[in-house]
């Protein structure tokens, strides 16, 4: 099988890409990119805007997968016009190129950012997406656009993943087990914005299990499913960083509760991926934790602009943020929003 990944020289894309040789696929990338290229030789890398791209290159590629887009709320707030054309419009159009190519399967790297804020419930797929800011507006956007091509011969699968954490050869700080992980090594503190928020958490082992799923599915399989290792309060987050930091390392750090307000709250099941895709995630916390200590040496220089995806951001983007008076108010009614969701809870 011939697979290519879209944005595959990113975060998931570095630990995805590895996986899928061993198996004996062959696998192109195609990548701007902005954060280098950690690929073993065996890909072939492709520098190149997704929007750029022809049917032409397509064809002879067994499946796609979309990995691009911007990644998280800081980037995604920063610039919401390109928030929505490399979370919306691209995948959508990669998607309807990838199907008039030949190519069978289509998967598009969603988010369980979709859902918004949830009054302590537990979200499926059928339950209502919510979501009122631009990141998660976009990945809804162009999940719906992805999953019109599909048919009975191009199978769309669609993953909403948890916040992914763990190591990477292209390494990200700026997720909430990582971060924390950060702080606590280097500034022997946890910071924690609000302890009553939930997170579904995926560590980058099952989420890289949880893609080869996706493409080994049978050829018949489309949809939309939840991804995540577990759901956990952001203090209890703090608490298995914190354990597990004190047990790996023998580090003794404090905790720093806050009581921050967030337009995000929700937890999700993922019984029908498990179902449906055979998706079993194996890693705890303390596993994610283990693997950044095993591996801390290779990100040490933790001021490495490249290990934060909105500083990367705006270095490529060149251009300076200015805020105008529609986003100021678009801001307020965000924190308008939050405070109205922390009062109901």
């Amino acid at each position: 099988m011939k697979i290519l990944l879209a944005g595959g020289a990113g975060y998931i894309g570095s630990v995805l890409a590895p996986k899928l040789l061993d198996r004996g696929y062959e696998v192109d990338v195609v990548d701007l990119l902005w954060f280098g290229n950690q690929l073993p030789p065996a890909v072939r890398v492709i520098e190149k805007d997704i929007l750029d791209l022809t049917e032409g290159e397509l064809v002879g590629y067994d499946q796609v997968v979309f990995l691009a887009g911007l990644s998280n709320d800081p980037m995604a707030d920063y610039s919401p016009s390109r928030n929505f054309v490399f979370n919306a419009a691209s995948p959508a159009f990669l998607a309807y190129l990838a199907k008039r190519a030949g190519v069978k399967r289509y998967v598009y790297a969603s988010s369980c950012s979709v859902y918004g804020y949830t009054e302590n419930e537990l979200y499926n797929e059928q339950s209502p997406a919510n979501s009122s800011y631009p990141y998660g507006i976009s990945k809804l956007q162009g999940e719906f656009g992805a999953m019109q091509t599909r048919d009975d011969n191009f199978s769309v699968i669609a993953l909403r993943k948890g916040t992914v954490c763990g190591y990477s050869p292209r390494m990200r700080l700026d997720l909430v087990v990582n971060t924390m992980f950060r702080t606590a090594v280097t500034d022997g503190v946890i910071n924690v914005a609000n302890p009553a928020i939930w997170r579904p958490i995926l560590a980058i082992q099952d989420a890289a299990s949880a893609y080869i799923r996706a493409i080994e599915a049978s050829p018949s399989i489309s949809g939309i499913f939840n991804v995540a290792s577990g759901n956990f309060t952001i203090g209890e987050v703090a608490d298995h960083v914190h354990d597990s930091v004190k047990d790996l390392l023998s580090l003794d750090t404090r905790l720093n509760i806050n009581h921050v307000t967030d337009v995000r709250n929700y937890k999700v099941t993922s019984e029908h991926a498990q179902n449906v895709l055979g998706f079993n995630p194996t890693q705890t916390i303390r596993d994610i934790v283990r693997e950044l200590v095993d591996n801390y040496a290779k990100f040490k220089d933790v001021e490495n602009p490249a290990y934060y995806n909105i500083q990367t951001f705006k270095r490529v983007d060149g251009t300076p943020k200015k805020i105008s008076s529609d986003d100021a108010a678009d801001s307020k009614s965000r924190r308008r929003t939050a405070q109205s969701h922390s009062a109901k809870a």
